[in-house]
């Protein structure tokens, strides 16, 4: 068996399917899709892009992390977005198990927090992080002066 292949054995449980945001090749126009460890990052990805009762047949699922728009940037905040990325994640992404949360303040005038999710495979016990861009000042026209 070749490497490539002893791979995608050892990761199969993670699943695989379509890549989001959903997009097809421009050569042959086939379904782009995801698999194993990016599979598991665009799950991540999507729960946290998405509002608490967005999704009609499944309420529950997503973040909320939108309710944190526009909030003043401190402690408290940092440690809200902690807990709700850990809750959100413990119910909705049930490959993983999230060992650490870091949000960092990566550009306080455009209004960017970088959360680090520290997590592991829950079937191999591999540790993985993944680092999701989230703006506070979303869909707004700040300029910078």
């Amino acid at each position: 068996m070749d490497n490539n292949n002893a791979h995608k054995e050892e990761n199969h449980f993670l699943g695989s399917g379509w890549a989001f945001p959903v997009t097809f090749s421009a050569g042959n126009h086939q379904l782009i899709l995801s698999g194993y460890e990016q599979n598991v990052n665009q799950s991540i990805n999507t729960i946290l892009l998405t509002n608490n009762g967005e999704r009609i047949l499944n309420p529950r699922f997503g973040s909320g992390l939108q309710q944190y728009f526009f909030r003043k940037m401190d402690e408290t905040l940092k440690g809200e977005i902690e807990d709700t990325v850990k809750f959100s994640l413990m119910h909705n992404e049930p490959r993983i198990t999230v060992k650490d949360v870091h949000v960092t303040f990566a550009d306080i005038i455009k209004g960017l927090i970088e959360i680090q999710v520290v997590y592991v495979f829950n079937k191999t016990n591999t540790r993985h992080n993944y680092v999701f861009p989230f703006y506070l000042k979303e869909g707004t026209n700040l300029k910078s002066r």
